[in-house]
């Protein structure tokens, strides 16, 4: 058994960079990599890339990353867990095994857990939505995707076989770094107290180049050195619990009390009550202290038991979302943009487009805070006129009303983009623990 454990951030969501990854695992004398790459709605995409495609619904960055760092990885016995599988881990995992025998890595055991797909029980027993207090049925669209967040157990169930890569659909983002540390330190899942810290630790890393400065900068008041090269963090963690979280030397950006309460506060509604599938954590007694450079020490993570229940998110289709947008600029750039709109909101009418929601904007003037902020007149402006519709070809109706606005409307209107997609909704319910059955499947390359 370990004394410490160190577990790298090797990405915080689907599209990051793999750069700070290869970085970790070359020179963070990490024994875990982890590549948290999962959102809701990212799953009911890869929902919808399966229902096109049996063989897909996987991350599609999954190849790139493998290639990057898996023979590192290997050489160096660093094991790789990741959310990566997305809506379709099984396949997931036979990539990565094809991948590994093209690297001419052989006797690696590559783990899939499956099991957290639960559309069968949504339909089946019609679950309460949590936002709306309605029933499932009664959602507007066609349901496509249910997922269970699901905790460690299969994780660590992975690990216990001697998985070197773990690959998952939904679970909890803290769960893919929790997982190592049970198995490693052989911590009990219902001391929930070290739960609650092993908590603490995930969230931490789960946002990856967050915790290091990435989204904390703000020039001039908060200064963060050398974005571009921005390091990911790494948690050192001992069997107490405590941990500490650093970054590779030399690397990007920095670690500090403030970017690490920061992280801690990020996406959380009552600090005192955290709810994951394995503990409902409690961060209101965590301490950090800065111990060196780019190192805060971790204490004071506490948690009580589980409530039984896996909240599932649910994707559902919700209509189509169309989107047009043109610029203007030079003297009285504002005047031609707003009578752009007012044009827009005419040719609405005249039309009949049949939308459901719609929205104008001058971005640069009025799109994030409104008229009563602005103040200065701005040299340049670009027009948005965005809607949601019931069909297609309402919503390709929206961009093109936006193109006209080249012949048809204020001089000097220039760069028009006009977009159509599907809107997929998510929403969330409650599922009895006892009903998502999670398995782990093995292959040996």
């Amino acid at each position: 058994m370990k004394s410490s454990i160190r577990i790298g951030s090797g990405a915080g969501y689907s599209g990051d960079r793999i750069s700070p990854a290869v970085e970790l695992a070359r020179s963070g004398n990490i024994q875990y990599l982890v590549f948290e790459c999962l959102a809701e709605r990212t799953i009911a995409l890869a929902q919808q890339a399966r229902i096109r495609n049996f063989d897909a619904g996987y991350d599609p960055l999954l190849e790139e990353r493998i290639l990057a760092c898996l023979p590192i990885c290997a050489k160096k016995k660093i094991k790789i867990i990741t959310n990566m599988g997305a809506a379709n881990p099984l396949a997931g995992r036979n990539r990565i095994a094809h991948l590994a025998r093209k690297l001419g890595l052989c006797n690696l055991k590559i783990a899939a857990i499956i099991g957290d797909d639960v559309l069968p029980y949504v339909v089946s027993e019609n679950p309460e939505i949590m936002e709306t207090g309605k029933k499932a049925h009664e959602l507007p669209g066609k349901i496509i995707s249910a997922n269970a967040y699901v905790g460690v157990k299969s994780i660590v169930e992975a690990l216990e076989k001697g998985a070197d890569v773990v690959i998952t659909g939904r679970v909890s983002d803290p769960a893919l770094y929790m997982a190592p540390l049970i198995y490693e330190f052989g911590w009990s899942t219902i001391d929930y107290n070290l739960m609650g810290q092993a908590t603490v630790v995930g969230h931490l890393l789960e946002c990856a180049g967050q915790v290091t400065g990435g989204y904390f900068a703000d020039p001039g008041y908060k200064n963060v050195p050398d974005l571009g090269k921005l390091g990911f963090p790494i948690a050192d963690v001992q069997e107490d619990g405590t941990f500490f979280i650093t970054k590779v030397k030399n690397s990007g950006g920095i670690v500090s009390t403030d970017t690490c309460k920061e992280q801690l506060v990020y996406e959380i509604h009552d600090p005192s009550k955290y709810y994951t599938p394995d503990v409902v954590a409690d961060f209101t007694g965590v301490t950090m202290e800065q111990t060196g450079k780019d190192k805060v020490t971790v204490r004071g993570g506490r948690g009580s038991p589980r409530t039984g229940f896996y909240k599932a998110s649910v994707g559902y289709l919700e209509g189509y979302f169309g989107e047009g947008q043109i610029s203007y600029g030079g003297p009285g750039a504002v005047e031609r943009g707003k009578l752009a709109i007012e044009i827009l909101k005419e040719r609405l009418n005249i039309t009949k487009i049949n939308c459901t929601e719609t929205r104008f904007d001058l971005i640069g003037l009025n799109s994030l805070y409104g008229e009563h902020l602005s103040k200065n007149s701005p040299y340049e402006v670009r027009v948005r006129f965005a809607g949601r519709t019931k069909t297609e070809h309402d919503a390709i109706k929206i961009g093109n009303e936006v193109e006209t606005l080249y012949t048809n409307g204020p001089a000097g209107g220039g760069g028009v983009m006009k977009m159509v997609h599907e809107v997929l909704a998510v929403v969330s319910v409650l599922i009895p623990e006892e009903k998502v059955r999670t398995r782990v499947l093995i292959e040996i390359t």
